[in-house]
């Protein structure tokens, strides 16, 4: 058994860092993941004056359910998404002045769902440039709450900055989703919030939360799923065998089911109550799949398709068009580059079998491009990556965990 250890997932962090900042007393959130994007997260509660105290694998952060401590703040948001969705809720929560904003990068990604929706529930928020875009600025004075309708076909961070903003309303919050994509990192919200001892109703796509108080505790972060899928994509690519500890049936994460993805394509997934092993069996077999829920491992699987038998089709996926990059185009663009046949739709890719050659990689400054795309070259000799260290975005150690994870594959023989 070859065992990765996975850092800590971003999208539990971000959430963990949202609660303890919301509740009465102070959290230690453990194992953390120590990146770019959380620390972003981090430093930007410490700029809205948050006490926050960092030791070797623990963050502990001292709530205040009355909103941020300082009445006025700069925060700056580098590239992370969920820093950026995230934060302009919680310091609505307050009273004072904010500014919120990001890289250039950032910038371009839209956030004008969660702006109409903090505008229709009272709050002052302004966008400073581009309508729909960071920066804005919201001169907050707490939020009474209400009922609104949200559109999360585009992202499902606007959906969960409301969800968890909503115990700190006056009145409490009821939000009628009238479309979503990424449905697992919903339900995650909702389950950490739970976790944290708020209690979200739920009845279809309506969700409603009373005012309530976060309780500050000690809280585990499980790995990153994400992070793990290119691992499990190695090990069916190359016919080897990984685990993952940390991971497993009752994983917040819906990214685990990229696993499942592998095992219709050929590959033997062994889901333990902690861990999920993945086997290569040698073949990988065309498939399609809708990976409106996972998308975020949409890349993983684009990266390995070449190698199977037959077409690979990726549909329900239009939200990777505005991550950190257009994603599809991304995918579709480096693989011809690399030689292979592969074609684009609004929200669909289709790769077909093929060798890839080598080429450099075109990563967009987008860690999930450089990350996929060096699992394609454990079997493509010579194939580069013009911005390898745009990982530190979510696993600043990341290639030098995959060369580790093969030279023990090789030791095994």
């Amino acid at each position: 058994m070859t065992t990765v250890l996975v850092p800590g997932s971003k999208s539990v962090t971000a959430r963990a860092l949202f609660l303890s900042a919301c509740a009465d007393g102070t959290s230690s959130l453990r194992d953390p993941l120590r990146s770019d994007d959380t620390e972003a997260f981090r430093e930007g509660l410490s700029a809205l004056g948050y006490a926050t105290e960092v030791s070797d694998r623990t963050w502990a952060v001292t709530g205040r359910p009355a909103g941020p401590p300082l009445e006025g703040a700069e925060v700056y948001c580098r590239d992370a998404g969920t820093a950026a969705r995230f934060l302009p809720a919680l310091v609505a929560t307050g009273h004072g002045r904010y500014r919120v904003d990001a890289s250039a990068q950032m910038r371009r990604r839209p956030m004008g769902p969660l702006g109409t929706a903090l505008r229709t529930l009272g709050v002052d928020l302004v966008h400073e440039d581009a309508d729909g875009h960071l920066p804005v600025v919201v001169n907050a004075r707490g939020v009474k709450g209400g009922r609104i309708e949200l559109d999360a076909t585009v992202s499902s961070q606007f959906l969960t900055a409301l969800l968890l903003m909503a115990p700190l309303t006056r009145d409490g919050l009821e939000i009628v989703v009238t479309g979503m994509v990424s449905r697992p990192y919903v339900d995650m919200t909702v389950r950490m919030m739970a976790d944290f001892g708020v209690e979200v109703v739920r009845d279809g796509d309506v969700f409603r939360v009373a005012p309530q108080t976060y309780t500050a505790r000690d809280y585990q972060v499980e790995p990153d799923a994400s992070t793990a899928s290119y691992f499990f994509a190695a090990a069916a690519l190359t016919g080897r065998t990984v685990t993952v500890p940390g991971l497993g049936l009752g994983a917040l994460q819906g990214d685990v089911e990229f696993v499942r993805v592998l095992e219709r394509m050929g590959a033997d997934v062994r889901f333990g109550a902690t861990d999920i092993t993945v086997t290569g069996t040698g073949e990988l077999r065309g498939v399609e799949v809708n990976m409106r829920d996972i998308s975020d491992t949409m890349p993983t699987l684009a990266a390995i398709a070449p190698f199977a038998d037959g077409p690979v089709r990726i549909v329900d996926v239009g939200n990777t068009r505005v991550k950190e990059c257009d994603r599809l185009d991304a995918c579709a663009t480096n693989l011809r580059r690399l030689g292979v046949d592969a074609v684009t739709g609004p929200d669909w890719i289709e790769i077909r079998p093929g060798v890839p050659r080598p080429a450099l990689v075109d990563c967009h400054a987008d860690h999930r491009i450089a990350m996929s795309f060096a699992v394609t070259g454990l079997r493509t000799p010579g194939l580069e990556l013009d911005d390898p260290g745009c990982v530190r975005k979510t696993f600043p150690e990341f290639h030098e965990a995959l060369a580790d994870l093969v030279a023990r594959w090789d030791r095994l023989g």
